[in-house]
C-alpha cells in the first residue's frame, strides 16, 4: 500500500466511525479496525466492491444507498444480551418496586408499563415478562406491558420471532423454563426454543435510535432498564441520552442501568437507590 492509498483509507475509516457516532452515538476508537473490517467482509463481496476501503468509500458518498449504511451499522454494533443478565435486577424489581408500586397505587389493578431500551434480541424484555408473570401466579392483582426497543431492525425482527437457540436458555430457572419455554416436537426445530404465546403477547418491540432527539414512547413508564449501553457513548451523549430517558418515566418510576455504568448516570431529578438504580423524583 501507498502512502497516498494509506492517508485515504485512514480518512475513509474516519469519516466511518465519525458517521456510526453521529448516527447510533457508539464510539469506535482506531483499535476497532480490525473488527470492523472483519464483520463487514461480507457486505463487501456481497456488494461487489474489491476491498474494505473501496465499500466504505461507496457507503458514505451515498453510491449503495440509506439502507446499506443502516445494514452496516447494524453489523458494527454490539449485540450481547442474555436472560437474567444481572440477575439481582430483577430480584430487586419484583421484591422491592413491585410491592412499593402497588402499594402505592390508587387502582385495584394497576398497570404496569416497563421498557427495555436497547433490547437486542429480547432476551432482557422477557425475562421482565416471566418474573413479571410469575409475580401474577403469586396472588399479586396487577396488570402489565413490556416494550423493547433496538437501533438494529434485524434485532427487532428476532426479538418479535421469540426464537432462540437451546443454550441460551440455560440461564433460565427449570421452573421457569417449564412455564415458558416451548420446545418443539418437530425434528427439524431441534436446537430451537420459543417463548411462549402468553408472555409474546404482553411484551412488543420496535426499532428506535437512542441519539433521536425525541422518543416515540408513553411518558408514564414506570420502569426503564437500558443496561450496558451507555459504556459505548461519550460522555456528552451519555448526559443526552438519560435525560430524554428519564422524561418517559413517571413521577415515581425508575431507571436500571449497567453495573459499569451506575457512576456514569448524573442527572436532575433522580435519587440513587443503588449503585445502578435509580428513581425518578
Amino acid at each position: 500500500m501507498t502512502l497516498q492509498q494509506a492517508v485515504r483509507t485512514s480518512d475513509t475509516n474516519a469519516r466511518f466511525r465519525a458517521t456510526v457516532h453521529r448516527m447510533s452515538g457508539i464510539i469506535l476508537p482506531d483499535g476497532k479496525s480490525a473488527m470492523v473490517e472483519q464483520r463487514l467482509r461480507r457486505r463487501v463481496l456481497d456488494t461487489g466492491q474489491k476491498c474494505t476501503d473501496d465499500y466504505l468509500q461507496a457507503l458514505m458518498t451515498g453510491q449503495l444507498g440509506e439502507a446499506e449504511m443502516e445494514l452496516a451499522i447494524d453489523l458494527i454494533t454490539t449485540n450481547t444480551t442474555s436472560f437474567f443478565r444481572e440477575s439481582a435486577h430483577f430480584d430487586y424489581l419484583i421484591d422491592v418496586i413491585l410491592p412499593r408500586i402497588l402499594a402505592e397505587s390508587v387502582s385495584a389493578t394497576p398497570r404496569l408499563k416497563l421498557w427495555s431500551a436497547a433490547c437486542s434480541e429480547g432476551a432482557e424484555a422477557f425475562t421482565l415478562a416471566m418474573v413479571l408473570a410469575d409475580a401474577q401466579r403469586s396472588g399479586l392483582s396487577f396488570d402489565w406491558g413490556v416494550l423493547g426497543t433496538d437501533i438494529s431492525r434485524s434485532m427487532v425482527k428476532k426479538a418479535r420471532a421469540a426464537i432462540y437457540a437451546a443454550d441460551q436458555v440455560s440461564t433460565i430457572a427449570s421452573d421457569l423454563q417449564h412455564r415458558y419455554i416451548m420446545v418443539p416436537i418437530n425434528p427439524t426445530g431441534r436446537g430451537q426454543v420459543r417463548i411462549v404465546p402468553e408472555l409474546r403477547q404482553k411484551v412488543r418491540f420496535q426499532q428506535m435510535n437512542l441519539m433521536d432527539p425525541t422518543y416515540p414512547i408513553d411518558r408514564d413508564v414506570d420502569v426503564i432498564f437500558m443496561r450496558n449501553v451507555l459504556i459505548y457513548f461519550n460522555a456528552e451523549d451519555r448526559a443526552h441520552v438519560v435525560r430524554r430517558l428519564i422524561s418517559h418515566l413517571r413521577p415515581g418510576g425508575y431507571l436500571f442501568v449497567g453495573h459499569s455504568e451506575g457512576m456514569s448516570v448524573r442527572a436532575e431529578g433522580l435519587e440513587r437507590l443503588r449503585p445502578t438504580i435509580f428513581r425518578k423524583l
